[in-house]
């Protein structure tokens, strides 16, 4: 039993074409008069690896565009309403002008108008607040901080030292992280001996 299955191998590989045979038998069915050379395929491979290359960078650039507008989508959702805000300083500044101006009279008239400003400016501040915008409200005596105080003066005052805020007069805002707009401050030089 073992001799006849040897015998039947052997027929079907003398069967079986040859490399040599099987080349030509595709040569004439397919058409094709050349086989596809080293040179050929180093080519192509090449330009795989050239269109490949092209394919990541083009994919890595798609992901930064969209790492970019979600950035962006962000800012202006945080610090889209900043001219607004900017906007409404100036009344926020006057009213509390008003409320100091109506604390110094004695009058009835002015109590109930007093009352109607410092609910007005409640509201403002709550608002402000609500929006990511709180406020810079330095003391007398603080140091001079450059990245949220204007100095918009200096001047010489015995008793401190040279960068201390000896008055306040406007109180700066924050929007989120950023600087709205700095605190309005008068700092001391340096006090004369």
């Amino acid at each position: 039993m073992g001799k006849a299955k040897k015998e039947e191998d052997v027929t079907q590989n003398e069967t079986e074409p040859t490399f040599a045979e099987a080349e030509a038998e595709y040569r004439t069915e397919y058409g094709a008069d050349e086989v596809v050379d080293v040179d050929e395929l180093d080519a192509l491979r090449a330009e795989r690896d050239m269109l490949r290359d092209r394919f990541m960078r083009a994919l890595a650039d798609a992901e930064n565009s969209r790492k970019r507008s979600e950035r962006d989508r962000r800012e202006a959702e945080q610090y889209g309403g900043s001219k607004l805000a900017r906007d409404l300083l100036p009344v926020y500044d006057a009213m509390r002008r008003a409320l100091v101006a109506a604390e110094e009279s004695d009058s009835e008239a002015d109590k109930a108008l007093l009352e109607g400003v410092e609910l007005t400016m409640r509201e403002l501040t709550n608002v402000f607040r609500k929006h990511g915008i709180e406020p810079i409200e330095p003391e007398v005596g603080n140091t001079f901080d450059p990245q949220q105080h204007q100095a918009m003066f200096e001047a010489p005052v015995p008793n401190t030292k040279a960068g201390d805020i000896i008055q306040v007069m406007a109180v700066g805002f924050m929007i989120h992280d950023r600087l709205l707009r700095p605190a309005q401050v008068g700092v001391s030089s340096t006090p004369v001996s």
